[in-house]
């Protein structure tokens, strides 16, 4: 029962008999309410005291009429009541009311009982499905806006099993040929572990199918890392007949970005022109983010500075596309001209230009912007910024000055924190720190891969190959995995995904072939294998060999030899590249005269005539 969950029966009781016992409140006024509360409330004057409530007190005092005025059971003003209990987000105090004992339920409509499923759905909380059983079971049929609500809340829970229950119910009341009601479930579904599929089955045998359906469809495959199952779903789209919508293009977009797949991203920016679809501000910041993403900060500027009307998260997305690519200097240019400009950053904007620092190399600039924040915006850091100085201080090399910051900080740092100093103390041989740290992040996430993976590294590092083989077997022991190295890489309008040690593409033995004339080629030039990378209990030309098969040198061979001489290569990774990587990565632009540009796990790298734009700093 709803009481026995939310307000309290015992509690409601008391309530309205303080209420309703005299008219002289001993609660504290609502000044702007109190002038006409005292006046006889009818149903209309009570709908327009609840549209301008602002206050718990107000409500609780137009609570008192309501009972007063005998409209306890009005359908309309209750609805309101809700709706604006909702606002407030005392929604349980307003279902209390609404299924008391006093109540007349007889009275109420299914208007009054979506209002209450909505309102607990906008918090993904379960009372919305409670909700749609007390609604079931007084009698009320659900129509096509109740079912919608009631999904919204068990996709921000994520219950896979009580979503399959309420489609049942929702079919069993003939709602299996509604559009809205079936997007609904995709989403759903979509959002749930392991409920993808199901996502996917239900699209696929939908009816009536619109431009909705298919945006829905690829949100679900953008929100769950799949962009590449996005772009495929958009070409159907197009077969189909359906036109896209500004939705549908910012989440394409969207997609293409997360691929690294350039000339894809730039194809929907020209069919965006072409078929004139709606370009709102939000869809301008997606191209932003989408050619930043995809290593083209020229054509992200270009639409930055197209825009007639920008938004803080403008100046952000542009802001934070130069520091992934390492422009620290041009985004501190950028963050300053927004500024002056009149746009007063917020707290991600400080995000973005606290990473500019980091990845840059600039130090002071970071700490000034870090201390700027509360002194002059008084914004309060959170964890996300101190985090960037961390790592600021990491990357510069000064590991026991990011420890001091971390003893200093107000706030417990976390786990991205620790982890950081820990790969920091690696790689600057402060190993028993290092040591201390990923032993104490193990024992605090004993589910997490990557601390056993940083510990087990720690012990390669200090040639304590015994330590990193009980680490290893704990984390067999668990059922954790090491996140394999995959890189993508995009050629004539396809993605090609690459694994490190993986030999199932269709012209493996050419990679190989070419990885091998690479390894020439790059010892001519001077080019020495850091076999200090590879962590296994090895020999040294076994460890050479390992490292020749990283995902990034396959994608990189494979594009040379099926793209034309000069030609830029882009890949895109999904961790941090590796020493190794980046040293062989800077002669292979060299020799073959490449550009090539890197994006992994944190920043873009460009190399070109064996330079990168990292500066070695990443």
């Amino acid at each position: 029962m709803l009481l026995s969950r939310g307000f309290g029966q015992s509690r409601h009781n008391k309530l309205v008999r303080r209420l309703t016992g005299s008219l002289s409140f001993d609660l504290i006024p609502d000044r702007k309410l109190n002038p006409i509360v005292n006046r006889r409330v009818t149903e209309q004057s009570c709908l327009s005291l609840l549209q301008s409530c602002c206050t718990w007190s107000g409500l609780i005092q137009i609570h008192a009429h309501i009972l007063k005025q005998g409209l306890l059971s009005n359908p309309l003003v209750l609805t309101k009541f809700t709706s604006t209990a909702s606002e407030l987000n005392v929604v349980d105090y307003a279902t209390a009311i609404v299924f008391s004992p006093d109540a007349d339920t007889k009275l109420y409509d299914t208007f009054l009982f979506n209002t209450i499923i909505r309102s607990y759905a906008l918090n993904k909380d379960i009372k919305a499905v409670h909700s749609l059983n007390w609604m079931l079971n007084s009698g009320y049929i659900p129509n096509e806006f109740t079912y919608p609500f009631v999904l919204k809340a068990c996709a921000g829970i994520g219950d896979l099993r009580l979503g399959q229950a309420v489609h049942g119910s929702a079919v069993k009341f003939g709602f299996k040929d509604n559009s809205h009601v079936m997007n609904t479930l995709v989403h759903m579904y979509g959002s749930c572990a392991r409920g993808i599929t199901f996502a996917r089955n239900l699209f696929d045998k939908m009816q009536k199918q619109d431009s909705v359906s298919w945006s829905v469809m690829m949100g679900v495959y953008v929100r769950a890392g799949e962009p590449a199952h996005a772009v495929e779903l958009f070409r159907k789209m197009q077969v189909s007949g359906f036109r896209p919508d500004e939705v549908t293009m910012i989440l394409i977009l969207s997609a293409c970005a997360n691929l690294g797949a350039l000339e894809c991203g730039k194809w929907i920016e020209s069919f965006i022109m072409k078929e004139k679809i709606k370009t709102s501000i939000e869809l301008y910041n997606s191209l932003i983010d989408m050619f930043a993403k995809c290593g083209d900060m020229d054509s992200a500027l270009r639409v930055f500075r197209g825009m007639d009307d920008k938004t803080i998260v403008s100046w952000t997305s542009v802001i934070g596309g130069m520091a992934m690519h390492g422009f620290g200097l041009e985004a501190v240019s950028l963050f300053e001209e927004m500024m002056n400009v009149g746009f007063v950053p917020d707290e991600v904007a400080f995000i973005g230009i606290l990473s500019a620092c980091s990845h840059s190399g600039l130090v002071q600039e970071g700490q000034k912007y870090f201390y700027l924040m509360e002194e002059k915006f008084g914004i309060q850091p959170k964890i996300e910024h101190y985090g960037c100085v961390v790592d600021s201080l990491c990357r510069a090399r000064l590991v026991k000055e990011a420890v001091e910051f971390v003893d200093k900080m107000p706030i417990a740092p976390n786990s991205i924190i620790w982890r950081t100093l820990t790969s920091a103390c690696r790689a600057q041989e402060e190993l028993e720190l290092g040591e201390r740290i990923s032993a104490r992040l193990v024992k605090e996430e004993p589910r997490v891969d990557a601390n056993y993976v940083l510990l087990s590294n720690i012990y390669a590092k200090m040639s304590c190959w015994e330590k990193k083989t009980q680490i290893r077997e704990e984390m067999d022991i668990r059922g954790l995995r090491k996140v394999p190295g995959i890189t993508l890489i995009e050629l004539d309008n396809e993605i090609y995904e690459f694994v490190a040690g993986d030999k199932s593409h269709d012209q493996y033995k050419e990679i190989c072939e070419m990885l091998d004339e690479m390894g020439k080629e790059m010892k001519r030039a001077g080019y020495s294998a850091s076999i200090s990378e590879i962590l296994l209990d090895i020999d040294d030309e076994d460890k050479e060999d390992a490292l020749n098969r990283h995902s990034e040198k396959l994608a990189i061979a494979f594009a040379l030899m099926r793209t034309p001489p000069g030609a830029p290569i882009r890949i895109v990774k999904n961790l941090r590249v590796c020493i190794d990587c980046h040293s062989a990565t800077k002669f292979i632009s060299k020799i073959y005269k490449r550009e090539i540009l890197v994006r992994d796990r944190n920043r873009f790298h460009h190399f070109k005539d064996g330079v990168c734009s990292c500066r070695d700093f990443w």
